[in-house]
């Protein structure tokens, strides 16, 4: 089992780094600094930051917010 809980762990931690270059280069390509999204989204600056790297804990419900909030379905 321990395999995999980790093959689990390393998919989430791919899909986590995945989605947060997505939300890092869309938040470029409208030229938004991240204080400017934190404050359209109602999160907080240090969220964003752990959510463009990647942090696999980052809450889903706010990650998609922002998402949402640039335009991503």
């Amino acid at each position: 089992m321990d395999s995999d809980e980790t093959s689990v762990d390393r998919r989430a931690s791919g899909a986590a780094s995945g989605f947060g270059s997505l939300i890092r280069s869309r938040r470029k390509v409208l030229k938004m600094r991240q204080d400017q999204l934190a404050l359209a989204t109602g999160v907080g600056r240090r969220f964003l930051i752990e959510l463009e790297a990647g942090k696999p804990t980052c809450q889903l419900g706010r990650s998609l917010l922002v998402a949402e909030a640039l335009g991503l379905r």
